[in-house]
């Protein structure tokens, strides 16, 4: 019997390493993906030099916007790695690619100095970063709902999104340090590169931390003939579809409530970028810190039965807060507004590759989760800032709340549904 718990309790130690070990690169990718976000306040003028502030938003925007494009292909190009060479060494490659993303743009001349080709050299950029973060979402999902412990799948899992916000927080924060240390023209003129350093820095850390993990694809699963092919996905085209449907509603909300609010709070309701970032850190900690609360909530209730309630209450809530926060003065009352909102999103993203995970067979698994999620992703998450920045500037912003509303409430007719994963998803079998 000592034995018996010993060998119980190893498992379980070995397991929860390896959360932390894939969660390490998850954590750096994200923040390396979102830095370009938080900081393009600071660089949008020497790419973009012309035009007023919302318009040169609305260019960095459309950057941020044209990665996102590149998650298919990563999906597509990783999910199939994963499938055929194994999760591991798909997440090895990624966190490589992410790092040379970075390193690029923080040494990337300005237009006053290469013209037109500054702008194209970090659209470049951001196409690397895009093609890496779509290979990692699916990689990264896939390996922690493998790894995590069975019964508890919804808890363990839920770190996907610790360390996705994690990274969206570190970038957050490393934007307040500076902001404390530098003068504005400071940070215009050369402090916004430094994040991006310090992200390739720590990409190297994480490729070495997951140089340790082990393989949880076996060799059997990546001999079969539909192992990582598009032929062998779409024999289960209800579940790919499904992943689309919500991963759209889900996706839209997550980045209008994080990473689009920090500009929505200064271009909307005129708080200064300083006082938008205090919030948003505030924010984006507690929203970290709630994900294995919901993931476990998951465990009780059921994956299905949490999408259900996001997407009810996303379409509810989600015109009142926006307006809320469109006149809102008070920086508590904002802090209280978004964290509202992200308490909603929390019951989607704690589960988010979870249940995209229990979908699909192990042979297509990686594939599956990355390549459906990145479509989804790309066409609505992605384009939330765009869209945002756009309407604002014609002077229909009001417009985008339905926008979102819309999506959120085709995110609950599919939950609704979606097949239960506790009682037909391919995990449940797996130890």
């Amino acid at each position: 019997m000592p034995q018996q718990e010993l060998s119980v309790s190893e498992d379980r130690r070995k397991r929860v390493f390896a959360i932390i070990g894939a969660s390490s690169g998850n954590l750096v990718e994200w923040f390396d993906f979102y830095v370009y976000s938080f900081c393009a306040i600071y660089f949008a003028p020497a790419f973009f030099p012309s035009g007023n502030s919302t318009t040169q938003l609305l260019n960095t925007a459309g950057v941020f916007a044209a990665g996102f494009l590149m998650r298919p292909i990563g999906g597509w190009v990783f999910g199939r790695l994963a499938d055929k060479r194994g999760r591991k060494t798909a997440m090895m490659t990624s966190v490589l690619m992410m790092c040379a993303g970075s390193l690029l743009i923080a040494f990337l001349p300005t237009y006053a100095t290469i013209g037109a080709a500054a702008p194209a050299l970090l659209l470049f950029a951001r196409l690397l970063q895009g093609l890496s973060v779509g290979g990692e979402y699916g990689t990264s999902a896939t390996y922690m709902s493998e790894v995590a412990l069975k019964g508890q799948r919804g808890f363990y899992a839920s770190f996907q999104y610790v360390t996705l916000i994690g990274g969206q927080l570190l970038a957050v924060l490393v934007l307040v340090v500076l902001q404390q240390l530098l003068s504005t023209e400071q940070l215009k003129d050369w402090g916004w590169r430094v994040p991006f350093v310090i992200g390739a820095g720590a990409a190297v850390v994480a490729l070495y931390l997951r140089r340790s993990l082990n393989e949880t694809s076996t060799a059997d699963s990546r001999r079969n003939k539909d192992a990582g092919t598009l032929a062998g996905l779409m024999k289960h085209k209800r579940a790919f579809m499904t992943v689309i449907g919500f991963t759209a509603g889900g996706s839209l909300i997550f980045y209008t409530f994080t990473t689009y609010m920090q500009k929505y709070l200064v271009n909307t309701a005129g708080m200064s970028a300083k006082t938008s970032s205090a919030v948003m850190t505030g924010a984006l900690l507690a929203y970290m810190l709630m994900q294995p609360l919901f993931g476990a909530l998951s465990d009780k209730i059921g994956r299905r039965t949490s999408m259900i309630w996001f997407g009810a209450l996303a379409t509810l809530a989600t015109v009142p807060i926006l307006h809320a926060l469109a006149v809102v003065t008070n920086p508590y009352a904002a802090f209280g507004l978004v964290l509202l909102a992200l308490a909603i999103v929390s019951l989607y993203t704690s589960i988010s590759g979870l249940i995209k995970a229990e979908m699909f067979p192990p042979e297509v698994r990686a594939l599956g989760v990355g390549l459906s999620y990145a479509l989804g992703n790309a066409i609505f998450g992605g384009s939330a800032e765009f869209v945002a920045l756009k309407l604002k500037s014609i002077g229909m912003e009001s417009t985008f709340y339905w926008y979102v509303t819309a999506l959120c409430a085709i995110a609950l007719i599919v939950a609704i549904r979606m097949r239960d994963p506790s009682k037909e998803g391919y995990l449940r079998h797996e130890p």
